[in-house]
């Protein structure tokens, strides 16, 4: 039965390839809005510190927190103090590291889990030197990007999830990146604490994300009866809509 039931996932994952664009925002009520970053509010660059971020965008999404009566998250795999380097220190729920790091719009800690040991920050580090690849280093996690080298994938993977499981670690992968993180620290964690929460509690959850690890959140919304909306287009997924651009979220976001 179970074979049957993750057979019919899949093949229902496979029917969106072609998902309509989402009902305009003020068409869906009250709802609790979560963001993911990178390919999604801002396009993809060839490093994290490559990216192009409009400069008022952080004044924008105060606004728009305020349309929504505060039920805005920033969910991403940037830090939080990465993140808040470009868009300053914006009043609004953020997630930071996949969900390892989560603080209230006025600050408060609401989830932090305990830094990477030191040995496999250094490991990761080193490798990347000798692989000719970009290491990022996180507060809660660490990364290697290999989008200068795509044909290196396999190998860094290979190397990433050998030295996550040698210390009992969890690796995430994205668009030419992997990192290692504590394990069960997804983006759909970050949706279920916060959904609980006011100001997100009792309305409709809505996860918008372009990405392998949006997924987690797409699929936390479909459980709490809300839905996820896929940027551009990858397949399979569990997003229930999507709009081709960041440029198209943007002004579905009216931002």
């Amino acid at each position: 039965m179970r074979r049957v039931a993750n057979a019919l996932c899949l093949w229902l994952m496979l029917q969106r390839s072609n998902l309509p664009a989402p009902p305009a925002l003020k068409e869906l009520g009250e709802i609790a809005l979560f963001l993911d970053f990178d390919g999604t509010l801002v396009g993809i660059a060839s490093g994290p510190d490559a990216i192009a971020v409009p400069e008022l965008l952080g004044k924008s999404l105060e606004e728009l927190a305020r349309r929504l009566d505060g039920a805005l998250a920033i969910v991403t795999g940037r830090s939080i103090d990465n993140l808040t380097s470009f868009l300053g220190d914006v009043s609004v729920h953020l997630a930071g590291s996949h969900g390892g790091h989560v603080l209230s719009a006025k600050g408060a800690v609401l989830r932090e889990t305990t830094a990477l040991p030191s040995e496999v920050k250094d490991g990761l580090a080193d490798y990347a030197k000798r692989a000719g690849i970009l290491y990022e280093r996180k507060t809660h996690g660490a990364a290697l990007h290999y989008r200068a080298k795509p044909e290196a994938e396999a190998e860094v993977r290979k190397f990433a999830e050998d030295l996550a499981g040698k210390h009992q670690l969890a690796t995430k992968s994205g668009k030419c990146v992997i990192e290692i993180v504590r394990p069960g620290i997804d983006k759909g964690g970050a949706v279920e604490l916060l959904a609980g929460r006011e100001p997100f509690a009792g309305k409709t959850a809505i996860f918008v994300g372009d990405d392998v690890t949006d997924e987690d959140g797409f699929a936390a919304c479909n459980q709490l009866g809300g839905f996820g909306i896929q940027i551009g287009q990858r397949t399979p997924t569990q997003a229930r809509y999507r709009l081709s651009s960041v440029g198209d979220l943007h002004e579905w976001l009216q931002i």
